[in-house]
């Protein structure tokens, strides 16, 4: 309406597999202070620890006192790998990070949509819930994790989204990665998912030898936030403004 102020646009660091390791030491104190004054929030799109271990998410919330801004994450695939991600996440959050699953959250006006998400491939190539028993379970995890994710944007105003995944929604952004291990690196129904809903922009990570940037059918910005990926402004991170 006439007369009425837009709303101040909201800086977001976004990044993805940190990887911090048992024997790391500070690995990331410095760029989190840097990443602090660079931006409002910062999201982080999963593998935050190497083998999620406790003592590596606790390496990361020591670093993550250095950052003086809110942060929001989600898991990945490596965060889980020890059995220990209830855990991790306790951590995580006694750190002050508000950890996404299947939920959202709300920051200067930007509502925060993050899910892990799963594989299964893309486009006519997904995989179908057809067969034994073990290729069912598979695809009824990313069909689970693909209703978690609907249910939480539900839960938003729309508008100002973002969407934090670890695993790719589209195939754009995880070219550059051997074709045989496509399937593996994330799944079109998470795109099939935001598209019903108004959203900004989705950040994910998981591909680290991907492609930065994509769009999903419907023109809904996709960006691979892996530390690895090289991104426009020469950093680990990338800057949305939304």
């Amino acid at each position: 309406m006439e007369g009425e102020e837009a709303a101040p646009t909201t800086r977001i660091a976004a990044l993805a597999d940190l990887h911090v390791g048992d024997n790391d030491k500070y690995p990331y104190r410095d760029l989190f202070a840097e990443i602090s004054r660079e931006a409002d929030v910062m999201a982080l799109a999963g593998d935050l620890t190497n083998l999620g271990t406790v003592r590596q998410a606790e390496i990361l919330a020591e670093d993550l006192s250095a950052c003086s801004i809110p942060v929001v994450a989600v898991l990945g695939n490596h965060d889980h790998e020890c059995g220990c991600a209830e855990q991790v996440t306790d951590v995580l959050r006694q750190a002050g990070v508000c950890v996404l699953d299947g939920n959202s959250t709300e920051i200067a006006g930007v509502a925060f949509v993050g899910v892990k998400g799963f594989a299964g491939g893309f486009g006519r190539f997904m995989l179908g819930s057809f067969g034994e028993p073990a290729i069912k379970t598979f695809v009824s995890e990313t069909l689970n994790e693909a209703l978690r994710l609907e249910n939480a944007l539900r839960s938003v105003r729309p508008g100002r989204v973002l969407v934090v995944l670890h695993y790719a929604p589209i195939a754009q952004t995880v070219e550059g990665e051997p074709l045989e291990i496509y399937p593996f690196l994330g799944s079109s129904r998470l795109a099939e998912t935001i598209e019903r809903f108004q959203v900004s922009a989705i950040i994910h990570g998981h591909a680290h030898r991907g492609a930065f940037e994509g769009r999903t059918g419907s023109g809904i910005p996709v960006y691979n936030v892996a530390s690895m990926i090289e991104k426009p402004g020469g950093r680990p991170y990338h800057i949305l403004e939304l």
